[in-house]
């Protein structure tokens, strides 16, 4: 007969890897050098320190809609460091879910995600306090609040307590619950229209489709795999997905995390300095925003006679962006012996796909190899495709999935449906099947701009510039950017007799959205063209941009 998967819950497992290794390294940061065995006890006493306050679960999943969570939410408001993931270990200990928040928002952007979440706790840099103090007035429902010291010299904010003060204050035995297969860890999109979502990851289903956790029959398989051995370094900013996915990766395989010594931007000697020193197995990166400056310095070092040792460096992943042909083929100029890795994911289906470069075969960008579980649907949304089918549809993706947004049922159902009685999740991702094994994507079909390794949403931008009163119409696209990968650039229409002052609508714009949204150029028109039921025309807008009119 049928017999169920067995289902993890990924604290659980953190612990059972932490007793089978207790003296090896786990989290690396500047001088803290912490043992899986100190790393327990710090997200145990987290944990404790959560309980105490009367947070954790009080509705079970079962009583529970899909787009429902019973659990408190600790919103994790830092730049990278070993508190950002002791949080997310020390909030599943707690049975409280952990969600990411976008440390580059303005104060209107954050009081939005942190009333979407329901937040009843926070922990946040003490860089940050002064924007979170300003919003907490609206936030009746934050009742919890963690402030990490840094080198910002900011005051506690009323009612907070210091991070390390809050682990010495409680003990570090196991925490008093039971954990379960259906907590959630929480994962925020920048959402296909601007407004940031909530996915809901059941941990059995996140350390699987996220956390490469595969499918084992019982946790002695997990510990049999979890032998250490590749130090791992993610680049980019744990308040996306990626980094997150692929520090528990590394973790369920017994492996030690590497966080960068300047955490608040990418300092390309900083992390080829700790690849080289840490002997650095896997690096993640995004994209060309990433890969260039880092190949810049691999060039610059180079031709100065001083090159970094990258002999130990197995793999580099770009996850959240492609990483273009040229840069895969420069980066095996430096280190013949590397694959390259494109992943392919989404908050919504979790890990895709990946495509592999190596040397000695030219490399490609753009199409990846099907893997079981996903399928490409019909354009209408009716039917999967067969090989070869030439109708460009959209990617989609079965078996271990989220169970929804939070607190929003009708988009829910409109991105996780079904067809033909199995649930699939659409990301937005249009795709073609080129043959049985191979697809080839066309990108996300929401106005999306991937500008340095980060989101934007074109109708957030033009929802921002429409405050400024010299603007009567405006439409925002992607430019092709040497530095940026894409560069956001908006189209405008200015009202009668008004004159063309870009700084001015900068400046209007920065009010609303965080800094690095801001457009990179404006381009002035004497009418926005629009569809006959007023959308906007994207196709127009991207071959004004590139002057391709």
């Amino acid at each position: 007969g049928f017999q169920a998967m067995p289902e993890f819950n990924v604290a659980e497992i953190h612990e059972a890897i932490a007793a089978s290794r207790p003296d090896a390294e786990c989290l690396v940061f500047r001088d803290r050098r912490y043992t899986w065995a100190q790393v327990t006890e710090r997200t145990r006493r987290l944990a404790n320190y959560l309980i105490a306050q009367g947070l954790g679960c009080t509705t079970e999943r079962s009583d529970l809609a899909q787009h429902e969570s019973g659990q408190d939410h600790l919103g994790i408001y830092l730049t990278n460091g070993n508190e950002y993931l002791e949080c997310m270990v020390g909030a599943f200990k707690a049975r409280v879910a952990p969600f990411n928040v976008n440390y580059r928002y303005v104060a209107e952007e954050l009081l939005y995600l942190l009333n979407d979440s329901g937040a009843t706790a926070i922990v946040y840099s003490g860089a940050f306090a002064s924007t979170l103090e300003t919003v907490l007035p609206q936030l009746p429902k934050l009742r919890v609040l963690i402030q990490v010291a840094d080198d910002s010299g900011a005051h506690l904010l009323p009612g907070a307590v210091e991070y390390e003060a809050a682990l010495a204050s409680v003990t570090a035995d196991r925490p008093a619950v039971t954990w379960s297969p259906d907590d959630l860890y929480i994962l925020y999109t920048g959402g296909t229209t601007g407004m940031p979502k909530g996915v809901l990851w059941r941990q059995a289903d996140a350390f699987s489709g996220c956390f490469g956790g595969g499918e084992p029959a019982s946790v002695h398989e997990v510990l049999a795999g979890a032998l250490g051995g590749s130090p791992t370094l993610p680049a980019p900013p744990f308040m996306h997905g990626a980094g997150h996915w692929i520090s528990f990766m590394a973790w369920n395989r017994g492996n030690a995390v590497h966080v960068q010594s300047i955490p608040d931007r990418l300092e390309p000697s900083d992390v080829l300095g700790i690849v080289q020193r840490e002997a650095i197995g896997l690096l993640l990166i995004v994209g060309d925003a990433f890969g260039r400056p880092i190949l810049d310095e691999l060039d610059a070092t180079a031709a100065a006679g001083t090159p970094y040792d990258l002999s130990k460096l197995a793999a580099v992943i770009s996850g959240g962006a492609a990483l273009s042909a040229p840069l895969k083929q420069r980066f095996l100029n430096h280190a013949p012996h590397l694959m390259i890795i494109d992943g392919l994911g989404s908050s919504e289906a979790g890990g895709q796909s990946s495509q592999i470069s190596m040397a000695g075969a030219p490399p490609t960008t753009g199409t990846f190899p099907l893997v079981p579980g996903n399928v490409v649907l019909s354009d209408d949304l009716t039917r999967v495709l067969g090989a070869g089918d030439p109708e460009v549809g959209w990617l989609a993706k079965s078996g271990r999935l989220p169970l929804g947004y939070l607190g929003d049922a009708a988009k829910s159902a409109r991105t996780w449906i079904a067809v033909d009685g199995v649930r699939y999740s659409v990301p937005g991702d249009r795709a073609r099947l080129r043959d049985a094994q191979t697809v080839e994507l066309h990108g996300r079909d929401s106005v999306t701009i991937n500008s340095g390794g980060e989101k934007i949403f074109a109708e957030e931008i033009e929802a921002a510039l429409r405050n400024h009163l010299d603007v009567y119409d405006v439409v925002v696209t992607g430019r092709p950017s040497e530095r940026w990968g894409n560069e956001v650039i908006a189209v405008v229409q200015l009202s009668a007799g008004a004159s063309q002052d870009e700084s001015s609508l900068s400046l209007e714009c920065a009010k609303h959205v965080a800094r690095y949204k801001l457009p990179k150029g404006y381009v002035f028109v004497d009418k926005v063209v629009r569809s006959p039921a007023g959308k906007a025309d994207y196709r127009w807008a991207k071959q004004i941009a590139s002057g391709d009119h």
